[in-house]
């Protein structure tokens, strides 16, 4: 993949602080560390993280040009790069802080949780445990009391070699879920690639879609999400399920895959779907090895600079199990909690999992330990300024 325009300005955020981190870091002798004023920080998409610098990467013409620097010294660094660009990268600092609106009616002052609730028998954790509808609406009420806000239906396996399945069969395993979890008060949203699935589904009480292929596998996606009038998850794939683990190749990961969902989001825009009814997915595990996946793990607060949610699905994948002792899926649930605290340390705003009371606990915890005061009275001259 390349980057398809002639130049482009790319910020990742580093140094994410909790407020009392922020605090300490501006306390020193006098309130100010060395002397000098405090380094002005802004929150990252709005929520309890602060950052006070950015990676910037320049590319042009197959170049790449790349810094890291303080907010103040960032517009200057862009401009110095071409006519212009400062505006640019202000217009970028204001997509990574500013505050995300609800999703589907939920806030998003807090991390949330997408339950994932697969109707299939052939899925690669927990294929055929819910192929039974009663089974299925059981479960996905189970996950709502153990703190799922969202749940996820899906009836078509996207395992790596999953065959596709036909409408009438996708159909069939997940409409009486989708009406009987929405008639119970449930969020939910269809997981599905298919504009007609999609589209019986929001009829059915689905109040979000997600689409493994971004809106781009169903010649009506598009059309059929903003008919739908719900929020969208588009998520990056490299290939196809039945051939995207056959050695995906990229540039470098991340960029690569922040171009593909940058254009995707503008198809959205050009076809009526709103910006503020679109969450990003950068797709671990589909099409990516474990360095790839690895590395956008790392680098995944670049996605905020789309100015949209971003919405993590690393529960029980297989690189989990590459990286320790080749557990099978469902012994995966400690590398599935790292991953996640690793991704909301970098601002991730959805985790999409299979165990969702211990996913709950660990983000109650975290969340709890992120917003702690210090237990110091710091003068307001010591506060670093948060814009």
């Amino acid at each position: 993949m390349t980057n398809p325009d002639p130049a482009t300005l790319t910020l990742r955020p580093l140094g994410l602080q909790g407020p009392s981190e922020a605090e300490a870091a501006a306390a020193g002798p006098g309130g100010r560390p060395n002397g000098k004023a405090p380094a002005v920080l802004r929150r990252l998409a709005g929520g309890p993280l602060a950052f006070g610098h950015c990676e910037a990467v320049w590319r042009e013409e197959g170049r790449r040009e790349r810094a890291v620097l303080t907010l103040a010294d960032l517009p200057h660094w862009a401009e110095r790069r071409a006519p212009g660009q400062s505006r640019v990268a202000e217009a970028l600092l204001e997509r990574l802080s500013r505050p995300r609106p609800p999703l589907a009616g939920l806030s998003l002052d807090r991390p949330r949780i997408m339950g994932i609730l697969n109707v299939t028998p052939d899925s690669f954790s927990d294929g055929g445990d819910r192929v039974d509808p009663e089974v299925a609406v059981r479960d996905g009420l189970a996950m709502l009391q153990q703190g799922a806000d969202i749940v996820d239906v899906g009836g078509e396996s996207t395992r790596p070699g999953a065959k596709p399945v036909s409408l009438q069969e996708e159909r069939a395993r997940v409409l009486p879920v989708v009406r009987a979890l929405a008639g119970a008060g449930a969020c939910v949203s269809i997981d599905t690639r298919h504009a007609a699935i999609m589209r019986e589904a929001v009829a059915a009480g689905a109040r979000i879609i997600n689409d493994v292929t971004a809106l781009s596998g169903d010649p009506d996606a598009l059309s059929a999400a903003a008919e739908a009038g719900v929020p969208v998850v588009l998520m990056h794939m490299q290939g196809d399920p039945q051939s995207m683990q056959q050695a995906p190749r990229y540039d470098h990961v991340a960029l690569d895959i922040y171009d593909y969902l940058a254009a995707r989001l503008e198809a959205c825009t050009a076809a009526g779907i709103a910006a503020d009814q679109v969450v990003v997915d950068p797709g671990i595990g589909f099409g990516k090895t474990v360095t790839h996946n690895l590395q956008l793990l790392e680098q995944i607060a670049l996605f905020q600079g789309l100015g949209c949610p971003v919405l993590l699905g690393a529960s029980r994948k297989s690189f989990i199990g590459k990286l320790s002792r080749g557990e099978p899926a469902k012994a995966r649930l400690p590398g599935s909690l790292a991953a996640v605290l690793f991704a909301l340390q970098r601002g991730v705003q959805l985790l999409r999992v299979h165990d969702v009371a211990e996913t709950r606990q660990a983000i109650d915890v975290w969340r709890a330990m992120t917003l702690a005061p210090s237990g110091f009275e710091a003068p307001d001259s010591a506060a670093p300024p948060l814009v």
